[in-house]
């Protein structure tokens, strides 16, 4: 198969195709070709997304899990960030809110702008 040059995302057409080229190796093996691949469809699909103002109804809970699976990340390396993995493992079960602490160090780690996980969600038997 022919390498797929990747420019900035202008039009819808080019945003789904970059989408349904990130379907088609967002499982791929970190360190491989199609990763790369993967992580500049990442950066380049977000940056079309901030600027044409998409407002997904995800949970920040789910944008966390999404974006965990994306980079590849394990509940555990969520909290050697965070440095407490009983919170982090309630925070991804419902269980407990995230914190300012969270939403920062989160925002970063994976990238998600600190707008999507400010906002409410309901928790678990609360």
């Amino acid at each position: 198969m022919e390498k797929i040059q990747w420019y900035l995302i202008e039009t819808e057409e080019e945003y789904e195709k970059a989408l349904s080229r990130y379907d088609e190796v967002k499982y791929s093996a970190k360190g491989s070709e199609e990763h790369r691949e993967k992580m500049l469809l990442v950066h380049l699909i977000s940056q079309y997304e901030s600027l044409h103002d998409f407002d997904v109804e995800i949970d920040p809970v789910e944008v966390i899990k999404i974006r965990m699976e994306d980079f590849g990340y394990k509940p555990a390396d969520l909290a050697q960030v965070y440095g407490d993995k009983g919170t982090v493992s309630k925070v991804l079960n419902y269980k407990q809110a995230l914190s300012l602490s969270m939403i920062r160090k989160f925002s970063q780690l994976l990238r998600i702008p600190a707008e999507l996980l400010i906002r409410e969600y309901s928790l678990k038997g609360v």
